[in-house]
């Protein structure tokens, strides 16, 4: 999602609806040359910023004010995923500086988010992290580490707890 099509991509999609015109958003997602499945939702207020290889899995849902930024690792959303509002997905770091500044050169690690996933509201996905199917990464989480299939992680920095929310909502 690079270059003069990204760049373009860009521009375009903020000026559709919030919440309509999906087909035209995958649309300009695969020009920018992002591989997007079918019936993949994105709301305008979106925003993709990488240079590596971008995937999207069908039925997927990408929330308003999301951020999808870093380098050049590729970034992996599975089918099913639900993304929630303003949730940052960062896959570009720095190592530690030595010298006049504490950040040292520039480095991309991957991120795959799992089929069936659940990422909170305002939560922040680090580069290097697999996120296992159906797994839920509470709102304003931080995760900095793998979450595994069906696992629930909360906080800041993301820690497992025990259990899944049932249809009542309580924690079995």
């Amino acid at each position: 999602m690079k270059g003069l099509r990204g760049y373009l991509s860009s521009l375009l999609l903020p000026l559709l609806p919030a919440t309509r015109a999906m087909a035209v958003k995958r649309a300009l997602l695969r020009f920018a040359g992002a591989n997007v499945g079918p019936q993949v939702s994105i709301c305008s207020s979106a925003r993709f910023l990488v240079s590596g290889k971008l995937t999207i899995g069908p039925r997927s849902w990408i929330g308003h004010d999301v951020l999808i930024t870093g380098g050049d690792a590729d970034i992996i959303i599975g089918a099913d995923v639900d993304v929630a509002p303003r949730v940052t997905i960062v896959t570009g770091t720095h190592a530690k500086g030595c010298g006049e500044r504490a950040a040292g050169a520039g480095e991309s690690h991957p991120i795959t988010i799992g089929d069936g996933s659940w990422i909170g509201a305002c939560a922040t996905v680090l580069g290097g992290v697999t996120i296992g199917e159906r797994a839920i990464v509470a709102a304003g989480a931080l995760v900095r580490e793998d979450v595994p299939a069906h696992g629930l992680v909360v906080g800041v920095p993301a820690k497992p707890i025990q259990g899944r929310p049932s249809k009542t909502g309580e924690i079995s």
